[in-house]
């Protein structure tokens, strides 16, 4: 593209002895009094500016942003870099590798498919916790990981050496999230366009909602699916609506015995009842200093969690003191700030921006928190836990157990309390009266027990109980890159040797730090000794319990658990607790700070009161109580002060591509496209450009359509494609068994997405999922309406296909929130599924859907499938899908649902295709074939 300055906006930029050339926002009237994200933004749009896809008129239309205005007014952001974890990254990989060979069939170059943009992958998601609790639990499961994932580690070095700008982090490095501000954060980006050095602010997309961590640097970036992603290395921007954004002010500081993850909670929860989704949000004011830029990321990190585009904190010097910490240049550093001061993006506290919406905390009034048992919003004070787990528990246990209970506490119904529609937390489009808690709280007292005895493999003879916590695991992004909280948990653990306490024999415990630099400032701390102690040994490093890595239970508690019927419980230290997520046989999960994830193993239930019970008893017999081993936080910036410093950042990551022993003797195929290996199990050739003609097929009206399933509220990602376990009575462990692969050699959904056989039979394969037209029965069913027969849903699906029978998925509010996933919506394509009506989506997955040719829609306002009448037996005619073949995309189709008596239910289903960028992707049956004919037609 040409490139177009309007505003004659190009000018120098001297930076000690280096000169750049900078777009200086100031020469756009209006954009001085942008908020800083928006001014992220406006100088985007003014360095690609091409004159068709980016004009001048978006670049005014964007100074003069009206604060509140609903967002109408579509623009290209074009993100500087790519980000990708493993799980999500090899399927972007195999699709740019099928693009290739696409491209040589429509008489393209191959190697035009090719990253425009600098692509970093982080294999991070592939370690399962195997072995844990024993000093050689990260060697084997590391050496497990490699033979697991051989397959995949080979297709991963072949991308590495074939696509330009495309670099592999090789496994046992650490997490994604964690590696990317640490190390491949820029801030400001430098790149040579016709000779002259450029400068401009680092923007990112990745294929992981979690993306939004590296907001705490300064860094406007976000999520997105894998397909978007894919399209972005390729130089397609992302397109948007200019939003509105959430200015957030803090204010005060943090308590003693309050950690960074107790402010994050309570930030999700108070974002999440205001209503951010697809706001920006801002934070600002003089309480900005005060915050550390581990506790920023931690806030950025649970963006998704409250639904917000983005959770960014502007540049200061905080910023450049962190990024001094980890290792930057004294260049980049001086860059990062001259650029800042200059464009106006450096923190001014004493300024506030105006914002479309203002909310405020004050640090001092947040508590010890958890959330859970399902869901990462559900935040529960600590003091609170012990009677909310009595009442939670009412909803994971039989009927028959259940119900004296529920009569007793007067919890007779699912829901105890809902909004008023006036409510803020029922007025957006994904946040409603389901996020009220499930339950009062309980009466601790009067809840139902099961205890039943179990002898360990040690031999110790115990006992399990409802709530028993049976996994507590220090893991994931959120917390692990914080020496704060890392710290705290640490010295907790020392005080609690010390006092002669232990963690609870049933209890599996792993620490998987976000990168080798925790492991680092532990050893030189000398802490490790003290966490080995109970339990918490170096397991890996990667996302493991949060993704679902947990590994399996020992046999002998899995045993009881499942013969009994036991509800037991993880606590981890991650982002997501999902059902049916961190372990087959646990039922509750709950998110607490790693100091709080120790106390749990050391008290070895939910049905524990900090305040009132002691953890154990020390030689001399007195009472231990969590607050007698609480670290204060001058313990804990002692520790920091005296273990942490920039030459560990600079060790680490001299060499980061480089991997370890195992990773460079891999052998790497050669070639510009891949040779697929038709015997693979792991990577195989995915069918989306199987004949696909260089001109797109017209959109048409869907007539005759079934419903494949009827789903609730709340549906994440997860429900529709799992990452955990592959069960070997599944489709897909049907489908592995008859490829020749052992059940032991199955490994995860998440580590098989390059194989499409494998994720479509995966597809809505959940464990926890509720398809209501089979009521009472839980995971991946339906009824074949052509039989009337229950069957998988994938079976399901196929039987439809052969019929040609076109499905509809109906859904409720909130659908597809949860994790990034590309293949929740490739999975739903690929089963034939042409639309999804729902009373709500979230942001990313709907628009994947659209990048894979399905059509979102959302019932009528105030409607529901349940509120037409529809029980999912009726035939659905869409009509008015067509119009889109005229340019102009509808605002509602026509959906008529016919009865089994004739009957019909008649409504106008609103077209959720938001931009026209959208509309081509849809009219093109997808976002990666619109890419493709447009590179051959360039």
């Amino acid at each position: 593209m040409t490139s177009v300055d309007s505003f004659g906006s190009k000018a120098p930029l001297q930076v000690a002895d280096t000169e750049y050339e900078i777009f200086r926002l100031d020469a756009v009237e209006g954009v001085d009094r942008l908020p800083y994200s928006l001014k992220i933004l406006a100088e985007n749009l003014l360095r690609t500016e091409d004159g068709a896809n980016i004009t001048a008129d978006h670049i005014r239309a964007l100074a003069a942003w009206d604060p509140q205005a609903e967002p109408d007014t579509e623009i290209q952001f074009t993100p500087a870099r790519v980000i990708m974890q493993d799980f999500t990254g090899v399927p972007c990989v195999v699709d740019l590798a099928t693009m290739r060979e696409a491209m040589a069939d429509l008489g393209g170059d191959p190697t035009r498919i090719n990253p425009l943009a600098p692509a970093e992958l982080v294999i991070d998601h592939s370690v399962q916790i195997d072995v844990f609790g024993r000093e050689d639990a990260f060697r084997r499961n590391v050496e497990i990981e490699y033979q697991r994932n051989h397959e995949r580690y080979q297709f991963l070095r072949w991308g590495q050496t074939a696509f330009d700008d495309f670099k592999v982090v090789p496994p046992g490095t650490g997490i994604v999230h964690q590696v990317n501000i640490e190390y491949l954060a820029r801030g400001i980006m430098t790149r040579e366009v016709d000779g002259t050095l450029r400068a401009y602010p680092d923007t990112c997309v990745g294929t992981d909602s979690h993306t939004t961590m590296v907001n705490g640097l300064g860094v406007l970036g976000w999520g997105v699916g894998g397909i978007e992603a894919e399209a972005a290395m390729l130089g397609q921007p992302v397109s948007m609506l200019i939003p509105r954004v959430v200015g957030f002010k803090l204010t005060g500081q943090i308590p003693s015995g309050v950690t960074a993850t107790d402010v994050v909670l309570t930030i999700t929860e108070q974002l999440r009842r205001h209503g951010v989704v697809g706001k920006f949000v801002e934070f600002y004011g003089e309480g900005v200093a005060a915050v550390p830029l581990a506790n920023r990321a931690t806030i950025g990190n649970m963006s998704p969690e409250f639904g917000s585009t983005c959770a960014i904190f502007p540049i200061d010097d905080v910023t450049i003191d962190y990024l001094r910490l980890t290792g930057r240049s004294a260049q980049q550093l001086a860059l990062v700030e001259a650029y800042a001061k200059e464009q106006g993006l450096w923190h001014d506290p004493s300024r506030e921006p105006v914002y479309s919406e203002y909310l405020e905390l004050d640090l001092s009034t947040v508590v010890p928190s958890i959330a859970g048992p399902k869901r990462p919003q559900d935040r529960i004070e600590l003091s609170d836990a012990k009677d909310s787990f009595a009442g939670s528990i009412l909803d994971y246990v039989s009927d028959s157990e259940a119900a004296p209970f529920k009569a007793l506490s007067g919890l007779d119904e699912s829901v105890d309390e809902t909004f008023p529609a006036s409510d803020p937390i029922a007025a957006g489009e994904h946040t409603d009266a389901s996020d009220a808690p499930t339950h009062a709280h309980g009466d601790a007292s009067r809840r139902p027990h099961k205890r039943v005895p179990v002898t360990l493999a040690d031999g110790t003879a115990t006992e399990l109980d409802h709530g028993a916590v049976v996994i507590a695991s220090i893991t994931s992004c959120t917390n692990t890159s914080n020496p704060s909280v890392m710290l705290a948990a640490a010295l907790l653990a020392k005080k609690a040797v010390e006092r002669g306490l232990s963690s609870r024999p049933w209890v599996k415990t792993s620490m998987a730090p976000g990168s080798q630099v925790v492991t680092n400032y532990y050893e030189k701390a000398g802490l490790w000794p003290y966490l080995e102690k109970l339990g918490f040994h170096l397991v890996g490093y990667g996302c493991a319990t949060c993704i679902g890595n947990s590994g399996p239970l020992p046999q002998e508690v899995s045993d009881v658990v499942n013969e009994h019927d036991l509800s037991v419980v993880s606590v981890l230290s991650g982002n997501r607790n999902f059902e049916g997520r961190i372990n087959p046989d646990v039922k509750m999960n709950y998110l607490a700070s790693p100091p709080l994830v120790i106390a749990y193993a050391l008290a070895g239930t939910m049905d524990f009161d900090f305040d009132t019970q002691p953890l154990g008893t020390d030689e001399a017999g007195n009472e231990v109580f969590l607050k007698d081993i609480w670290p204060s936080p001058e313990e804990v910036q002692a520790t920091i002060d005296a273990s942490i410093d920039r030459s560990m950042f600079e060790a680490d990551y001299a060499d980061v591509f480089a991997g370890d022993d195992r990773w460079r003797a891999l052998e790497t195929p050669e070639g510009d496209t891949f040779e697929w290996d038709e015997q693979s199990t792991y990577v195989r050739k995915p069918p989306y450009f199987d004949q696909m003609a260089a001109e797109p097929t017209p959109v048409s009206d869907v007539t005759g359509a079934r419903v494949l399933a009827k789903l609730g509220d709340s549906v994440t990602t997860d429900h529709i494609s799992p990452a955990g376990s592959i069960k070997a009575d599944s489709p897909a462990g049907q489908y592995l068994a008859e490829h020749g692969v052992e059940r032991r050699d199955f490994n995860s959904y998440g580590s098989r997405r390059g194989n499409h056989e494998v994720m479509i039979r995966g597809t809505f394969a959940n464990i926890r999922l509720r398809n209501q037209l089979v009521p009472g029965v839980e995971g991946g069913y339906t009824v074949n309406h052509l039989t009337g027969e229950q069957t998988s849903i994938y079976d399901a699906a196929q039987a439809y296909a052969e019929a040609a029978v076109p499905l509809v998925i109906l859904g409720g509010k909130e659908y597809g929130s949860g994790s990034s996933r590309d293949w929740a919506a490739k999975g739903t394509a690929l089963l034939g599924v042409k639309a999804v009506i729902t009373e709500s989506f979230e942001r990313i997955h709907r628009s994947n859907l659209i990048g894979m040719g399905v059509l979102p829609l959302q019932f009528p306002a105030g409607e529901s499938a349940d509120s037409l009448g529809l029980d999912g037996t009726e035939t659905f005619d869409l009509t008015g899908i067509e119009e889109l073949n005229t340019g102009t995309t509808p605002r509602t189709v026509a959906v008529t649902a016919t009865k089994a008596d004739g009957s019909t239910v008649e409504f106008d289903a609103v077209v959720r295709i938001d931009t026209p960028g959208e509309a081509d992707y849809y009219r093109n049956g997808g976002i990666l074939q619109y890419v493709l004919r447009s590179l051959v037609a360039a």
